[in-house]
């Protein structure tokens, strides 16, 4: 007999660094009263550091594992007693990405993901299937509904669904998504670009959230030492180039700064090159990635946070640096001036701006550590007051239960 409230959550890779938000929102709902099942196509390439994110990988199944004898014997059941979904089904996976420029052969790797998926969380008892991402992961969950699996419900966080909503098919998911979630008011009206105006009402936002071991914990004091911390992916939407540029602007001032730059991606080469290049060295620590504690230290060691992105949803760890108390530069972009409010908990510079993010990094470089702890504070309560996983997660539970899941 399955559980009354029995819902699965499905992604594309979890766990992974970046998704710490995901487990968060799935514990929270667990200590509602809710069971939650973790489905995923692969766990993160680079692996978990976070013993949490090991724990969840133990509790996850994931679709690339499925053994040859189990994934034949899903297709042969499929075939023979599920053949007019089977074909329908496929007839529309061709059609719906002919449409949005999608090879066949991806159309094919999705469908057969589709077929394991919807067989597990039959085989599960699942009432509803909660999906992050408006990308793959929902193009298989609905594959998986149309298969006759449970109805999906998705999460879209941006930038990517929005750099690209018409090759994902972003309307029709929405058309048959029971409802979808955005993490910020910017993107609900991504969401209202793209949705037909009869499918508005399925739009809701409900924040990513932290959890009570950041929210109880005092902030710690302000370091006098002039050091930022900037934690993301070494990509381009994350401006790192940029704010290396403006870094070399201020270490030309003669300008005493440390910046310490946590992650790792595509961009690392590039990164150390101009470092390089531009004498640097002493000015800037790559740490590659951390767990969320050693995050933690970083945030704690310095005066801000800077993250001058070009494309974002709405960053999880400018929540972090907040919650400690730290004061955040960053960008006009997407949701981002929904949390940071320029000159009371930081700072945000036009996106792409060298002489605005300088500016912005000498204010906090020569802030006395009291203006940026105040700055801070209110940082944190803005926080509190809106990004508490257990009051999101309520909002959440609220979606899941009119459904009568």
């Amino acid at each position: 007999m399955s559980h009354p409230r029995h819902i699965g959550y499905f992604t594309n890779q979890y766990p992974a660094v970046s998704h710490t938000f995901i487990r968060r929102e799935i514990q929270a709902l667990e200590s509602l009263g809710w069971q939650v099942s973790r489905f995923a196509i692969r766990i993160h390439p680079s692996g978990v550091i976070d013993e949490a994110d090991v724990s969840e990988a133990g509790l996850t199944r994931f679709i690339v594992k499925t053994s040859p004898g189990e994934f034949l014997t899903i297709l042969f059941k499929e075939v023979l007693l599920n053949a007019v979904r089977f074909l329908r089904t496929l007839w529309f996976g061709f059609r719906f990405d002919r449409q949005h420029a999608r090879t066949p052969l991806k159309t094919l790797v999705c469908f057969f993901e589709a077929c394991v998926l919807k067989t597990w969380v039959t085989q599960e008892g699942i009432n509803h299937l909660h999906v992050h991402f408006g990308t793959n992961s929902a193009t298989i969950a609905m594959f998986a509904k149309l298969l006759g699996g449970t109805d999906f419900s998705f999460t879209v966080h941006g930038p990517e669904e929005f750099d690209k909503p018409e090759t994902l098919g972003l309307n029709t998911k929405i058309k048959h998504a029971k409802f979808v979630v955005a993490i910020s008011s910017f993107g609900k009206s991504q969401l209202y670009r793209w949705a037909d105006v009869g499918d508005w009402q399925k739009i809701a936002v409900v924040h990513c959230g932290l959890a009570d071991d950041f929210l109880r914990a005092p902030p710690a004091p302000v370091p006098e030492q002039p050091c930022l911390v900037c934690v993301g992916r070494l990509c381009e939407q994350k401006g790192q180039m940029v704010l290396l540029q403006a870094l070399a602007v201020l270490v030309a001032e003669q300008v005493s700064v440390k910046l310490v730059v946590v992650g790792d991606g595509p961009l690392r080469g590039e990164i150390e090159t101009f470092i390089q290049n531009h004498q640097l060295q002493d000015h800037v620590e790559l740490t590659g990635s951390l767990s969320g504690e050693q995050v933690r230290m970083q945030l704690k060691q310095s005066r801000a946070f800077i993250l001058p992105s070009f494309a974002e949803g709405l960053p999880v760890v400018i929540m972090e640096a907040f919650a400690m108390g730290r004061p955040v530069i960053s960008t006009y972009v997407a949701g981002i001036p929904e949390l940071v409010v320029n000159g009371e908990n930081g700072w945000l510079a036009p996106a792409g701006s060298v002489e605005d993010l300088v500016a912005a990094m000498r204010l906090a470089l020569f802030a006395s550590p009291q203006a940026l702890a105040e700055m801070g504070l209110k940082g944190r309560q803005r926080v509190m007051e809106q990004h508490a996983v257990a009051t999101e997660a309520k909002k959440l539970a609220r979606l899941f239960s009119d459904l009568n899941v």
